[in-house]
């Protein structure tokens, strides 16, 4: 079977993630995750979608019992090799967010930076992230996480927000096309693996409106459901959501 651009892209290429503009908010973005679970170390938590595992690390190294899933097998060579490095004991595994094998174990589960959802190739595959992840947790139990906010192409062009986030050494995205229709951008990412050879491929992501994502979390059973813009770095429930914030942050509870 023919490998989707989400696999192609992470096959060799988990240093040069890290190094990502994306990627730099981890501490940030655990300072709210800890805040939003009550600073209660007992809980366990789900990371879907880990890749080099910067959240999961973060989060052992405060206290927390985590358990880190992706589909990349590379990602999680390099989440394995960073976490022995700092001395610490993860339960990384290599799993399809689509197919979890979890039944009620996790009293959290955090899903960021697209872990995995908004990326696949069909809104049904994109569903059963939502649906499998919420399998995989407890009665009364919180979900967190961000997702490319559809409100954002429909003011903005998106060649231009690529183009003034470009930095030297990191992915560049061109050529985007938005589908109303589908609300899914089409581009094509120019970057360098791990072995420094120079890859292009075309994707395909899906953007969402708030009232998509509450739509289907209401489905799921979820009975409070919130959505802030996503700041880099600085996740808060005072971020109201706007037009300009690229992705949106959700939080759901059983």
């Amino acid at each position: 079977m023919q490998k989707q651009w989400y696999e192609l892209l992470f096959e060799n290429y988990g240093q040069k993630y890290d190094n990502e503009v994306f990627t730099q908010g981890t501490m940030g973005e655990c300072d709210f995750i800890e805040k939003e679970i009550g600073f209660d170390k007992s809980l366990k938590i789900l990371d879907v979608g880990c890749g080099t595992g910067r959240h999961a690390i973060e989060l052992t190294k405060r206290g927390y019992n985590v358990t880190g899933i992706d589909l990349s097998e590379s990602q999680l060579k390099r989440a394995k090799e960073k976490a022995t490095a700092a001395g610490l004991s993860i339960d990384f595994q290599q799993q399809d967010a689509r197919n979890l094998s979890f039944d009620g174990k996790f009293d959290v589960a955090i899903m960021l930076c697209e872990g995995g959802f908004s990326l696949m190739e069909t809104d049904e595959m994109n569903y059963e992230i939502l649906k499998n992840v919420t399998k995989s947790l407890k009665p009364q139990a919180k979900f967190i996480f961000t997702t490319l906010n559809g409100l954002f192409p429909l003011y903005h062009s998106m060649d231009e927000f690529y183009e003034s986030a470009i930095e030297e050494g990191n992915s560049q995205c061109r050529d985007n096309k938005f589908d109303f229709m589908t609300f899914r951008v089409q581009d094509i990412v120019d970057f360098e693996d791990d072995s420094g050879n120079k890859k292009s491929l075309k994707c395909n992501e899906r953007y969402y409106v708030p009232s998509e994502i509450t739509w289907m979390l209401k489905s799921l059973e979820y009975k409070t459901i919130d959505i802030f813009g996503a700041k880099l770095g600085e996740f808060s429930r005072e971020h109201i959501l706007q037009t300009d914030d690229f992705e949106m942050l959700v939080i759901a509870e059983k």
